[in-house]
């Protein structure tokens, strides 16, 4: 058994938890029926990346590429899909709007042109370059967790075994790039693999620092300064109509007035 396969199942493995990761996210929609102040634009990038890995390792021909890619595709639909059943009326028409342009215009033209108007080789060159460049603009999450987390000096928004996930998934995907002589696997996932380094060492500097929602009130009475992100916003809950009472005038008379 070849050591390039050995790693490739590997990457397989690591790769399908993180494609299933975002299943908690999902149920939680699901069961509140409302995709709260989730976005849809991860998935839908989720979705567009892992089609077109599949179609790379189609026409490559890489077997562990298509059946890793083949099962995130296959997740992808059903988050965007549930995504779609439970978004409010204007985020949906949105939704509606990036799936069709992202992943099936993009997706079918890339897929056509790629496979009528070019070689063999130019079509595997030019699908291995889109999927860098989407694998690229993927990292973009990663990104903004790592400001944030530099932002609050809490790694409170990093969770550590998603985050070792990631390294692992670059790690693993990068090796197998290289042991297979496939630049195109090789690229984004050396990138992924600093990123993952540079998430981890950020872990490991702020995990000792408390969390926003750590902070208690009484460095207020101390009179310790604050600093505007040591602030957490509580949940509000919203009024009863009887607990909105205005008085005016004489103690039996007063105005109801309904909380919206």
């Amino acid at each position: 058994m070849e050591i390039s396969f050995v790693i490739g199942v590997l990457g397989n493995i690591f790769a399908s938890l993180l494609f299933i990761s975002p299943a908690k996210t999902f149920w939680r929609i699901v069961k509140k029926r409302s995709t709260e102040e989730f976005e849809s634009i991860p998935y839908i990038i989720l979705l567009l990346n892992a089609s077109l890995w599949t179609y790379y390792g189609i026409i490559k021909p890489e077997l562990l590429l298509v059946t890793i890619n083949g099962f995130g595709a296959a997740l992808g639909v059903i988050y965007v899909f549930i995504y779609l059943l439970f978004a409010p009326s204007k985020i949906k028409v949105k939704t509606f709007a990036m799936v069709g342009t992202l992943n099936v215009g993009f997706l079918v033209g890339a897929i056509l042109i790629t496979s009528f108007a070019m070689s063999r080789h130019a079509q595997v060159n030019t699908a291995g370059i889109l999927c860098v460049c989407i694998t690229i603009i993927s990292f973009g999450s990663p990104l903004a967790v790592m400001k944030t987390v530099v932002t609050t000096k809490s790694v409170e928004f990093m969770p550590f075994f998603l985050t070792f996930f990631y390294f692992l998934v670059a790690t693993t995907w990068g090796l197998y790039g290289i042991l297979i002589h496939d630049t195109f696997i090789l690229i984004p996932n050396s990138i992924g693999f600093f990123l993952g380094v540079a998430q981890l060492s950020l872990y490991a500097w702020y995990r000792n620092y408390p969390k926003p929602s750590e902070i208690k009130d009484d460095d207020l009475e101390e009179g310790k300064p604050r600093k505007s992100e040591d602030f957490v916003l509580e949940e509000i809950k919203p009024a009863k109509s009887e607990d909105c009472v205005l008085k005016v005038g004489k103690p039996n008379e007063h105005l109801n007035n309904n909380a919206p």
